[in-house]
């Protein structure tokens, strides 16, 4: 037979031992280890960049996607700038809203379904297609005609 609890509260003032620091004193340490902290390995951020694909590398790569037959124009941002080429300018918000709608809704249906991570969505429209991904920290929206294959632009992209 199992006992019982008389109660689930916790008395604090019995139950929790109590812990005095003292924050006034400097911290005393009794080997001095800097020699090792020179040598552990540092960051190297250069190489972190090349890994993943610096700002510019991708800005380009963009731009070449953009130059192929029945890509109407892409939007590449990040947190701090935002690069649009469309061929028609005038439909630049449209582009930008259905862009943020897009990652918007891929990341809520990946939560609600369980997808785990998505790799891209394509949106697919009578007439126009939205690739849309994330390279590091840039979100990637490229719109091109319902006839392109997106699957090497995709590729060319994310590499």
């Amino acid at each position: 037979m199992t006992k019982k609890r008389k109660s689930s509260r916790v008395d604090l003032e019995e139950d929790i031992p109590e812990i005095a620091v003292d924050l006034s004193d400097e911290p005393k340490f009794e080997n001095d280890n800097s020699a090792a902290l020179e040598e552990t390995p540092k960051f190297d951020k250069q190489k972190h960049k090349k890994k993943f694909g610096t700002d510019e590398r991708i800005k380009q790569n963009v731009e070449n996607v953009k130059s192929k037959e029945g890509v109407i124009g892409y939007i590449l941002r990040n947190s701090t700038s935002a690069s649009i080429d469309l061929k028609d300018p005038t439909k630049i918000i449209d582009y930008a809203v259905l862009s943020t709608s897009a990652f918007e809704a891929s990341e809520e249906l990946s939560k609600t379904f369980k997808l785990g991570e998505v790799r891209y969505s394509l949106i697919k429209g009578n007439t126009v297609k939205l690739l849309s991904f994330i390279n590091g920290e840039n979100k990637v929206s490229v719109f091109m005609e319902n006839n392109v294959n997106h699957k090497p632009i995709y590729k060319d992209l994310s590499s």
